[in-house]
């Protein structure tokens, strides 16, 4: 009797003992998951590296993460202080200008068709009334006081959960060849012969994807970045790293270089303007249509609609990391499907 019932007592064991570990590592699930992504997408260069080392696995794993800090973490680290900075200054400048009585509303507001002479006629009674102005502020504070404070939240729990990524990553880097060979072991007791093809998936689409979303993201970047030089808009380096955290947004590169073309519009520069238009338009956001393709395989490609539900449900999920492992952790589960069922999606060509 005991013998009968003891495969069930192991199980309930080891369901209780892995749901313990879930609830330990709960809080630092979504750093770790974005460690093991990094991790396996930056493998083989950790192998070159290991090998130049002369197998030194410390020193080898310790120059990858600072890599890691220089690359992600010290950029994303300077935009949040920059963003907190600049937001201080614009609004002492707004209140200075207001209690002044020099703010006026921007020419270009009034060549707007069928509205511009509306929006211009509000905008202009309201800056030359106190008792509208405070009247709208009153309306309009709290809910930009909550967005500005979820932004802020957000970039600093980024910078936070990335720092502990970066942390763990090291010690995935310094004992990968263990940590695979421990998976490779129990990936065959529970999937037999099918643990080397999943396992080939799985890897293969994560470094598909965060190859699609880095690649792109620093692609268009320095795209941006050269086109603000050209058109003269200033901060050059805090929109272009802008531009690389709203492009593993689908359709955020637009609100960067869209804004930089309102800012050159109401600077009287209209030839500028039209110009910072016509290259975000078919440069900036035209890479993603070119450079995507060659680095994302074609087995780990991800729909429009799941790329979306990926980026929204991973920030939601898991904060600013989220970005990157919602539409991974997608594209994984689309491949082992597509695996498992042997279907393959159909390509559209454009």
């Amino acid at each position: 009797m005991e013998k009968r019932f003891q495969p069930y007592t192991r199980l309930a064991a080891i369901v209780f003992l892995v749901i313990g570990c879930m609830v330990v590592l709960r809080p630092f699930l979504a750093a770790i998951l974005f460690a093991c992504a990094i991790t396996i997408s930056s493998w083989p260069l950790y192998q070159r590296l290991l090998n130049r080392m002369q197998q030194r696995h410390t020193l080898a794993a310790a120059i990858m993460t600072v890599s890691l800090i220089l690359v992600i973490i010290l950029p994303l680290a300077l935009v949040t202080w920059n963003i907190a900075d600049n937001a201080g200054h614009v609004y002492r400048g707004l209140r200075d200008a207001l209690e002044a009585g020099t703010v006026e509303a921007p020419a270009w507001v009034r060549q707007i068709p069928l509205v511009g002479e509306s929006i211009d006629t509000y905008v202009s009674r309201l800056l030359h009334s106190r008792e509208e102005l405070i009247a709208a502020a009153k309306r309009f504070m709290e809910p930009a006081r909550n967005f500005l404070l979820g932004g802020g939240i957000v970039l600093g729990s980024g910078v936070a959960q990335v720092s502990l990524a970066a942390f763990v990553s090291f010690f995935l880097y310094r004992d990968g060849s263990t940590l695979i060979n421990a998976l490779r072991v129990g990936m065959d007791k529970i999937m037999g012969e099918h643990a080397v093809e999943v396992a080939d998936t799985v890897s293969r689409t994560v470094r598909g994807v965060m190859y699609g979303l880095l690649g792109t993201a620093l692609a268009q970047a320095a795209v941006a970045a050269l086109g603000f030089l050209i058109a003269g808009v200033p901060a050059v380096a805090l929109l272009a790293v802008g531009t690389f955290l709203f492009s593993l947004i689908p359709v955020g590169p637009p609100l960067i270089w869209g804004g930089a073309a309102i800012w050159l519009f109401n600077q009287g520069s209209t030839g500028w303007g039209i110009f910072m238009l016509v290259w975000g338009m078919f440069l900036i956001s035209g890479v993603d249509n070119v450079v995507k393709p060659m680095l994302i395989s074609r087995g780990s490609s991800l729909p429009f609609l799941l790329v979306l539900l990926g980026v929204m449900g991973g920030v939601i999920a898991f904060g600013f990391v989220g970005l990157f492992i919602g539409p991974t952790l997608l594209a994984v589960a689309l491949g082992l499907l597509r695996n498992w069922t042997n279907i393959n999606p159909v390509v559209e060509k454009n």
